[in-house]
């Protein structure tokens, strides 16, 4: 009988010191497989690959969309022209307002991973009750740099690291080239957000600055304010800058899909400036310069667009 229970002992010995090898090897395996993102927000942890990412950053949109990654659910009311075939398709739902998240609509797609931008700072703490939830941003004091490492945080995520190294390559080749044409470029300019009738202006380190700091194009006037809604100037202020080239976002084309009258905008104050004299009023793309931005497909729409028109003179 003693023996019996001896060995009923090894045995149960034996199965414990198994279980916690096992444990041990199920845990180490977990911890191997995650993958931690810091970001301005905190410290997010993401397991495994995911597959069902809600995504409101529409620069990492992008990028996903370069890599043949599909969201479940994206912001259609806003999503631009440029992502349109995401906007109509059924099997991508529709998350609510860049304003406004549907949380209920994000909660029921089950999703694994969901990134923000700037847009949705506010609601963090409700979208990681969700999901685990990654912020992102681009630094507009050093756009290539912040737009490099976001890029292949993306990559890294979903196991394409090394396809989003040949699409960065790509990308910095191209504004090479671009800064290469335009370093004998001499002309300033001045790039404003038009508003419901009002201007501000942004300068090199700002959300538009990238014509000035990764093109090189000489700003009309320093020390703007680096703010996110640009400094508020009057029609005065345009005049007596007297820009050689001014850059216009039209804020209400992007949010409300009607722009503004060019009347309004070209006025009689803005005909006096070298920049209207000359056919250098030059209207971006508000849906790339303005909601979208950080992500390859734009990155390489702002160079574009700018290039076009500066290499004209």
């Amino acid at each position: 009988m003693k023996n019996l229970l001896k060995l009923a002992s090894i045995a149960c010995l034996l199965f414990t010191i198994v279980s916690c090898n096992n444990s041990s090897s199920e845990n180490e395996n977990t911890a191997s497989d995650s993958t931690v993102i810091s970001h301005k927000l905190g410290n997010t942890t993401i397991y495994g690959q995911p597959t069902k990412i809600v995504v409101f950053d529409f620069g990492s949109l992008e990028t996903l969309n370069e890599l043949g990654i599909k969201p479940v659910g994206i912001p259609k009311n806003y999503t631009p022209d440029h992502l349109a075939a995401l906007k109509d398709d059924a099997q991508v739902a529709d998350a609510g307002g860049l304003m406004e998240p549907n949380f209920e609509k994000i909660n029921s797609l089950a999703p694994d991973l969901i990134i923000i931008s700037p847009r949705q700072e506010r609601f963090y703490d409700e979208f990681v009750k969700i999901a685990p939830t990654v912020f992102v941003d681009i630094d507009n004091s050093n756009y290539m740099k912040s737009f490099e490492e976001n890029s292949l945080m993306l990559g890294k995520l979903v196991g394409q690291e090394e396809v989003v190294k040949e699409k960065i390559a790509a990308t910095k080749e191209k504004l090479k080239q671009a800064q290469e044409q335009l370093k004998s470029n001499t002309e300033n300019a001045l790039i404003a957000m038009h508003n419901n009738g009002r201007f501000s202006v942004y300068g090199a380190g700002s959300r538009f600055g990238f014509i000035h700091a990764e093109l090189g194009v000489k700003p009309a006037v320093d020390q703007l304010e680096e703010a996110t809604h640009g400094q508020k100037v009057s029609n005065e202020f345009i005049v007596e800058t007297d820009p050689d080239y001014l850059f216009i976002v039209d804020r209400n084309e992007a949010v409300k899909g009607k722009g503004a009258d060019k009347s309004e905008i070209e006025n009689k104050l803005i005909q006096q400036t070298k920049a209207y004299k000359q056919g250098h009023i030059v209207y971006l793309n508000p849906q790339v310069w303005y909601l979208s931005g950080g992500g390859i497909t734009s990155t390489n729409m702002m160079i574009d667009e700018a290039l076009n028109v500066l290499k004209k003179g």
